[in-house]
């Protein structure tokens, strides 16, 4: 009986040991620990995040780096760099703007999810020309976009913010309008601006299932203001209408079928360019949507889910860890990376894009351009990369050129903090710039 006890004391004490360690932080495997391994694991600001870190050398392929980088993390607006790789791999050189076909005199057009129909802040795209020019009826087919509004994950509650406009085949003005103290843009909505009560802060706002405009206070200074408008197929036709001056009418629900033509819109790059300088939201899950609608050869209809899947299954099956990937931006909490992958997709992003210059254009640039413009200073660039950050996450991966002039791809994310997001910003900027220092 006092062995069977003993041997029994034994095994509950040898599960409760092997229980502890197994919760314990872990750091992945490595032929060698690494000294920026060591930086982020000791850091005093990441001691209550979860944080991970994968750090690969191209020159040497291989990871050099790497700290609890099979994580999964919320990677905010480093989704962007998964919705520029599927632009890679499926757009070819230059947007596809729409789709359409004729039947005598009449156009019948539809969208392909291109963002850049009367942009603000985008070139001229000749879509609207081609409509302009043409001499007979327009027709505005609207069935072909078969997903919701928003994208999964996303907080319904943002639906009047800049960063959160509706998802559309055919968007027009950025599916937002543009206030300032003299101009509403589209013009459409001018008399669409009420006072809805006075407030000693001045803002703007929408109701949500109209277009209906409010402010509250009084602008105090000049001030230019986005709110995304709600989108009927009814809008579309009237905004196009109002811009071209011309008649636009809806057709029909049918099978439209492989008969169609497909007008090319802007260079791709001015869209990523864009899309992950300034983390334009609108533009990524268009990306996606255009994705999407170029596997729609049937014009049976597209969602977001199409596109991403398809990328998934045919292009990212060699990533160290399933993506769960849900929408285009990262405004969806549901998507989950870890730090590994987003290294391998760097990897498969500079495969696609070779020349240094052209790629490393694209991104935020320390010190030059982006969201991290203010960061990162230095003579000649060296950190090349896409930020993501929402509430209590922040992620940086990119590119980081050493003062030796090795390229490095690196991706550190981290998540759950309570800290002000300048502090965990601050601290990567450290551990990147002693990679950059001594590399």
């Amino acid at each position: 009986m006092r062995l069977l006890q003993t041997s029994s004391l034994l095994l509950v004490s040898w599960l409760v040991l092997t229980s502890c360690a197994s919760s314990q932080p872990t750091v992945s495997s490595n032929k060698t620990e690494s000294p920026w391994q060591n930086l982020v694991a000791s850091s005093s600001v990441f001691r209550q995040n979860h944080t991970g870190f994968a750090l690969y050398d191209i020159e040497k392929q291989e990871m050099v780096a790497e700290y609890q980088s099979d994580r999964y993390f919320t990677p905010a607006s480093n989704t962007k760099l998964f919705s520029l790789y599927a632009g890679l791999c499926l757009l070819g050189d230059s947007i596809p703007a729409l789709r359409y076909t004729t039947k005598g005199d009449s156009l019948i057009f539809w969208g392909t999810g291109d963002p850049n129909l009367l942009h603000p802040d985008m070139p001229a795209s000749n879509v609207f020309n081609f409509l302009k020019t043409w001499r007979g009826h327009l027709f505005y087919y609207p069935h072909n976009y078969l997903g919701k509004r928003f994208g999964p994950g996303w907080s319904w509650g943002d639906y009047p913010d800049y960063y959160q406009c509706e998802l559309s085949a055919l968007p027009l003005y950025g599916n937002f309008v543009r206030f300032t103290n003299n101009n509403v843009s589209p013009r459409i909505f001018k008399d669409s601006l009420r006072t809805a009560g006075w407030s000693d802060e001045f803002k703007l706002s929408r109701d949500e299932f109209t277009n209906g405009f409010y402010s509250t206070g009084w602008p105090s200074k000049s001030f230019s203001e986005d709110i995304p408008f709600h989108i009927t197929s009814q809008l579309t036709a009237q905004l196009l209408a109002d811009t071209l001056k011309k008649e636009v009418r809806l057709f029909p629900k049918m099978a439209m079928g492989r008969n169609f033509s497909t007008l090319p819109g802007l260079p791709v790059d001015t869209v990523y360019r864009r899309m992950l300088q300034v983390s334009d939201n609108m533009l990524a899950e268009q990306i996606m949507l255009m994705c999407a609608s170029k596997l729609d050869t049937n014009n049976t209809g597209f969602d977001m889910k199409m596109g991403i899947d398809y990328v998934k299954k045919n292009f990212l099956t060699d990533l160290p860890d399933e993506p769960i990937w849900e929408d285009g931006s990262g405004l969806s909490r549901y998507n989950l990376f870890t730090p590994r992958s987003m290294v391998k997709l760097l990897q498969k992003i500079y495969a696609k894009v070779p020349q240094q210059e052209r790629l490393f254009g694209l991104m935020s640039i320390g010190g030059k351009a982006g969201t991290i413009k203010n960061q990162y200073k230095s003579q000649v660039p060296f950190i090349f990369a896409k930020t993501g950050s929402l509430s209590n996450v922040y992620c940086l991966s990119g590119y980081l050129r050493t003062k030796k002039g090795k390229v490095l791809i690196f991706s550190m994310m981290n998540g759950n903090f309570i800290s002000k997001t300048a502090v965990i910003r601050a601290e990567v900027e450290r551990i990147l710039r002693d990679i950059y220092e001594k590399y």
